[in-house]
């Protein structure tokens, strides 16, 4: 993906890519640092029971992707937007469900108590950067989907089965940060 232009011909999109960004996390443990997930719930219409960041689709009035993952942060895991430091942004992801997503990077202050939005959040946890940075962690799966032969990223920690854009956005964190 180097622009939409290039998402529109790998997708087969028609339509203009919707505008969404995430807020990848971390957290200074005493263990080491983490990157903060979450469970959405079963319940939800798009992706339910999947392991996402906090964030969603850039509104009108938030005027930018830092802004939409500060506030769906808030909505979601009740994270207030002064106990992060922005870091950066990593590369858009786009979805073939037609989003762009732009990923924020942020220093979360570790004595910040998460409390979850329950219609949207299932569960909020934390996977230790080391295993986000070790490359053997992570294998491709293969889909079809729209008739289209897909290949993803799949990222297992413990019970949890991270994987599609998620995975892929931790792939390009561990990346960046091993450059």
């Amino acid at each position: 993906y180097r622009d939409d232009a290039d998402a529109v011909e790998v997708f087969g999109l028609t339509a203009p890519l919707t505008p969404a960004a995430v807020l990848v996390a971390l957290i200074e443990r005493s263990a080491g640092m983490t990157v903060l997930l979450t469970r959405r719930t079963e319940s939800l219409s798009s992706h339910g029971g999947q392991i996402s960041f906090p964030g969603g689709r850039v509104e009108q009035d938030d005027g930018a992707p830092l802004r939409t993952a500060l506030r769906e942060a808030e909505e979601e895991v009740g994270l207030a937007p002064a106990r992060v430091e922005i870091l950066g942004r990593l590369a858009n992801y786009v979805v073939g469900t037609g989003y762009r997503i732009t990923p924020v990077v942020g220093f979360v202050d570790p004595a910040q108590r998460f409390v979850r939005d329950e219609r949207e959040v299932a569960e909020i946890f934390e996977v230790p950067l080391d295993i986000v940075m070790a490359r053997e962690n992570y294998h491709r799966e293969h889909m079809r989907i729209k008739n289209i032969d897909r290949s993803y990223y799949v990222l297992p920690y413990g019970d949890y089965r991270i994987w599609g854009a998620t995975a892929s956005i931790l792939a390009n964190l561990r990346d960046t940060l091993s450059d």
